[in-house]
């Protein structure tokens, strides 16, 4: 087998920066025994998926009680046929796009920031589409009847309704996680190769054997490695403007105040990125914390990531301010009224969260220092995951409980029921990023690597993989 010490064949390109090469690590066999070491359990990883698992059963719970009980007690009352269930869907579905940006898109770029923090964004994509995956289940009542939605050949010659929403959101998704999945399988298999050849125990070393695809470093497979990481990161980028483009047309095809807006798929786009960056912030400083990995994910890193955040803040926010004029321009009396209820109405507690989290807190990011400040980037990143859900809270419930005749108008007060399955989404998706950062590397061994500078690498010759 050939030695990984220094990577054989053609290697991706990576730009040879001082702001993305990391000098405080020696060699290569250093790389592969600090990111090992994020394997090993520890009482806070053990904590947190108890907490997470316990999450997880509050929302199973709800689900077995609205299974037994029916839908109505989720607390929905015409014409606020949705609430919670879309809401949080829709959040999900916004999470998963930062991994496809940094993986797909910073990789075509060549933008070297993305190296030490692909890898926990990629698999933060995946367990998003997982957990927004449940939510078209859960909101359709009967959850054994859910393969109804999905066209296949049956005697009865029935199909799925495709003018429906729920059928394109089922599309989306199921396209959506099998190419994140893969996408982040193919980036997996040399560093799985380096696991396999560090395991001791021959039960999961041949686990690891099969999952690496017998990786043995040579230049041929280094070749088709490269190969397809590039089609795979080529065809993964429509998908970051395709897919949540789809879920917004949920709203925007419908003639409901506040949502027949064609600014809806940009709009749900930025938003997306917006709030995806914002949970890898959220993921990724505590692990960088908790397993001393600060020259790894160094503050560079965080830096540019911070001037992501503040680009899409601008462009959420101008989209704010767009949709309020085009109601004011339209002319049509219902639009005015509502943009008006949104921010002064029976909702202004909800819209002015969601202006404060997402337009006015991010403008501290101009400041360098705040930059470069993680404790306040991880604050940051829990007021801007508050106020995009509810921004998707804004942008259902006050439309829905204020349509076009006054006779129709009601209110929505969440039920205990729609609660659990938020609090047990986040269960779900934290569960199993944490069992996943114990069984694979949470950062990209091979790529890390690549940018570990030459003259020092080459003292690290003895070190495998």
């Amino acid at each position: 087998m050939a030695t990984m010490a220094e990577p054989v064949g053609p290697m991706r390109p990576n730009i040879p920066s001082a702001d993305i090469q990391l000098p405080a690590i020696k060699d290569f066999e250093q790389v592969d025994n600090e990111i090992a070491n994020t394997l090993k359990p520890t009482k806070a990883w053990f904590l947190g998926l108890m907490v997470a698992v316990g999450c997880m059963l509050i929302g199973a719970s709800a689900w077995t009680f609205q299974v037994y009980a029916g839908l109505g007690n989720a607390g929905y009352v015409p014409p606020v046929m949705w609430g919670v269930y879309i809401i949080t869907f829709v959040f999900w579905v916004g999470i998963g796009h930062a991994g496809t940006l940094i993986s797909a898109i910073l990789y075509l770029f060549r933008a070297g920031f993305r190296t030490t923090i692909y890898r926990a964004s990629e698999a933060m994509t995946v367990f998003a589409v997982m957990t927004a995956g449940l939510f078209p289940i859960i909101h359709i009542g009967r959850p054994w009847k859910f393969f109804w939605l999905i066209p296949y050949p049956n005697w009865r010659l029935l199909w799925p309704n495709f003018k429906s929403p729920l059928v394109w959101d089922v599309f989306a998704i199921s396209t959506y996680l099998t190419i994140s999945t893969t996408f982040l399988y193919i980036g997996l298999i040399p560093d799985i190769a380096v696991i396999r050849d560090r395991e001791k125990n021959p039960t999961r070393k041949l686990i690891l054997s099969i999952l690496s695809l017998g990786w043995k470093n040579t230049d041929r497979e280094w070749r088709h490695f490269t190969r397809a990481y590039l089609f795979l990161a080529a065809f993964s980028t429509p998908l970051v403007l395709s897919v949540h483009s789809v879920v917004s047309f949920d709203f925007a095809m419908a003639l409901t105040p506040g949502w027949h807006a064609t600014i809806f798929p940009p709009y749900f786009v930025a938003g997306a990125i917006f709030s995806g960056f914002a949970m890898v912030w959220t993921i990724l400083i505590p692990i960088r914390k908790w397993w001393k990995l600060e020259h790894y994910v160094t503050l560079n890193h965080l830096d540019a990531t911070a001037k992501v955040v503040l680009f899409t803040s601008l462009v959420v926010g101008c989209a704010y301010l767009v949709e309020f004029w085009v109601a004011w321009y339209s002319g049509v009396k219902p639009e005015q009224e509502y943009f008006w209820n949104r921010v002064f109405g029976e909702w202004w507690w909800s819209a002015w969260i969601m202006l404060i989290c997402n337009m006015v807190l991010p403008l501290s990011l101009f400041s360098q220092k705040l930059r470069r400040n993680t404790a306040w980037l991880f604050i940051l990143s829990i007021f801007i995951n508050i106020g995009m859900w509810f921004e998707r809270f804004v942008i259902v419930v006050p439309s829905l409980s204020h349509e076009f005749e006054p006779w129709q108008w009601t209110t929505y007060v969440p039920s205990w029921i729609d609660m659990s399955f938020l609090i047990g989404s986040f269960g779900w998706f934290f569960m199993w990023f944490l069992l996943f950062i114990k069984q694979l590397p949470v950062m990209a061994i091979i790529e890390v690597k690549e940018i570990v500078p030459a003259r020092r690498a080459a003292a690290g010759q003895g070190g495998h993989h």
